[in-house]
């Protein structure tokens, strides 16, 4: 008798627990979202269970990736979110600095050009290497990252009417080359002289956000030189000497971007998002 009350109230005690609610299991946990916005995913384990705290934004973006991905992608921190260097910034920043490059080649050719042998190349040959300069330049001022939109336009803008400039002289003055023309009519410097206002904005970004000393130089050489040849001040002398420092800078200054770190060209990403 003994044993069948023992055997009835064990019974009923399994009964009554299997009706109380069961522990939840983290096995089945799933992934959550932690920090402020564009922060990554952070995947359940026991150790964020124990301490109830998300690890840091750059561990948890780092562990959010796929194997040796991982280890190639920083995480860098953003006055609105931590980001990271992606495929198309690495495109953005490489087509910016091409461009560049392009436009300080043409000036190199033309430069060239002029002070050796105008005369034997045709008008239309060198029209043709001035606008791949413009188009370069053109494409960076499209691409480059600055924080204050209306600047960015207002160079924009700047580039074009001094574009447009360009293609009217190239238009209306018979073949003869735009530089041949301007370094002939000084006054043709206010039809033109937009699009090195448009440089002299990007060397005082340049200058002022990386400290390069080429792009300072340029920042003052540029005015100097268009300033100097509108005015007549400079002489003859100066102005080839202006010009050709001018050259080297820009060569200097679009040579030297290569050398600077992808993420720099991108400034504080978040700032884009």
């Amino acid at each position: 008798m003994r044993n069948m009350v023992l055997a009835n109230s064990r019974t009923h005690f399994l009964s009554c627990q299997s009706g109380l609610p069961q522990r939840a299991s983290f096995k089945s946990a799933k992934p959550f979202t932690c920090g402020p916005r564009g922060a990554a995913k952070l995947r359940s384990s026991p150790a964020h269970r124990r301490n109830k705290h998300c690890s840091s934004p750059q561990a948890v973006a780092q562990q959010d990736l796929p194997g040796a991905q991982a280890q190639d992608k920083l995480v860098y921190k953003g006055i609105y979110s931590d980001w990271t260097v992606e495929d198309q910034d690495v495109r953005e920043v490489i087509a910016y600095r091409a461009g560049l490059n392009v436009a300080a080649l043409a000036l190199l050719v033309e430069t060239a050009i002029v002070l050796t042998s105008a005369d034997s190349v045709p008008g239309i040959w060198q029209n043709a290497v001035v606008a791949a300069g413009v188009a370069g330049l053109g494409g960076s001022l499209y691409l480059v990252h600055m924080y204050v939109t209306p600047i960015k336009r207002f160079m924009q803008g700047l580039y074009g009417v001094g574009a447009a400039g360009a293609v009217g002289l190239a238009l209306t003055q018979g073949g003869q080359s735009v530089p041949q023309y301007v370094a002939e009519h000084p006054s043709s410097v206010w039809l033109v002289g937009p699009f090195f206002a448009a440089v002299t904005g990007l060397a005082f970004k340049e200058g002022a956000c990386y400290g390069k000393p080429e792009a300072i130089a340029l920042f003052f050489v540029t005015p100097v030189l268009l300033l100097g040849h509108l005015t007549g001040l400079v002489p003859q002398g100066g102005e080839k000497g202006l010009l050709l420092t001018f050259v080297a800078l820009c060569t200097i200054f679009a040579g030297r971007k290569w050398t600077q770190a992808i993420k720099d060209d991108i400034g504080d990403k978040s700032v884009f998002m």
